[in-house]
């Protein structure tokens, strides 16, 4: 079974090659991206694995149906970069990974937060530098804080189960409430303007719709609490940026810790650090000391990795043998 790959980077290979054992999927790494302008390298194959900054719009998805791919598997739990109505219509499949490794996401999340409330990052360099002096690094403790989770799905609900161990108030806001699992974990379900309102930190965990696109914007960042610290390694769209830098400058928000990013196609994943960054708004955001961004990482552990590549490679073979693919995946 060809099998076009996208996006690939080292870790893919090894990953994906390690779950197809048998070898009955030859993987055709390539390095760039999946869309419209590069579509025709599928030909040959049956079907293409795509990641989060492939764009497979109905362009994309025409002469990908024209070169005979009949299935799109994402390596990734997020769909909102393929046009899936366009799919229907041209006959051919998308599966998704849908719960890779909550742990992963959730952890990293947590760690963002860590480092930059106690500042850690800063703090290695100095001394890598010889400089042991603590002036600038005061934090603040987690214990007794209020934190707001936004999406309490499975990512959001290992966050929350963090959070409740430093002994923090978890506060929750999600259109379909989890009240058993809310009340055996101590966690509140509120209004997402009493969230916001009352919330120290409020951490993202909810994909990208129409409804959620720009969750955070000027009117709601207005009213977080002043100086509480802000969490995002769910999508980037869920963050108007020039808003958040207008809070940033105001000094209303006291903290930013992002592992997506709204325009991180073309930039994260990459190796930029011999060129100039053509981003202004990233650009900004990363002169503020109270930002501290990482590149879409949330995902990176063998065991998230090892999930992807068998479930990803599972549904390859199912094209292959023409079996049903598991409900779960199936978009």
């Amino acid at each position: 079974m060809k099998t076009a790959f996208y996006d690939a980077k080292p870790y893919d290979r090894d990953y994906f090659n390690r779950a197809d054992g048998a070898g009955h999927i030859e993987w055709q790494f390539h390095e760039f991206r999946l869309s419209s302008e590069t579509a025709a390298t599928a030909k040959g194959g049956q079907a293409v694995c795509v990641f989060v900054n492939d764009r497979l719009d109905r362009a994309c998805l025409e002469l990908l149906a024209g070169v005979g791919i009949k299935l799109v598997v994402l390596r990734c739990a997020g769909f909102n970069n393929v046009d899936l109505a366009a799919a229907k219509a041209l006959g051919i499949a998308v599966t998704r990974v849908p719960a890779y490794s909550p742990h992963a996401v959730a952890e990293h999340a947590v760690a963002l937060l860590l480092t930059l409330n106690r500042k850690t990052h800063r703090a290695f360099n100095r001394v890598r530098e010889l400089n042991f002096s603590l002036s600038g690094l005061v934090g603040f403790d987690l214990h007794g804080r209020t934190v707001g989770i936004i999406g309490t799905g499975k990512i959001g609900r290992v966050a929350a189960q963090i959070f409740r161990g430093f002994g923090c108030r978890v506060l929750g806001y999600d259109p379909m409430p989890m009240n058993d699992w809310a009340e055996a974990n101590n966690v509140s379900y509120v209004s997402l303007d009493a969230l916001l309102a009352e919330s120290d930190v409020v951490s993202l965990h909810l994909p990208l719709t129409p409804q959620t696109h720009y969750l955070l914007n000027a009117a709601t960042l207005a009213r977080m609490k002043r100086g509480a610290h802000i969490i995002n390694t769910s999508r980037g769209k869920l963050v108007d940026t020039t808003a958040l830098i207008e809070s940033l400058k105001s000094g209303h928000i006291g903290g930013v810790a992002l592992d997506v990013y709204e325009e991180e196609e073309g930039i994260f994943f990459e190796d930029l650090s011999g060129e100039v960054l053509q981003d202004d708004e990233l650009s900004r955001l990363l002169t503020f000391p109270n930002v501290l961004i990482t590149a879409h990482q949330a995902f990176l552990t063998h065991e998230a990795l090892s999930e992807i590549a068998r479930v990803t490679t599972e549904n390859v073979s199912r094209l292959a043998s023409a079996q049903p693919y598991p409900p779960e995946t199936i978009l």
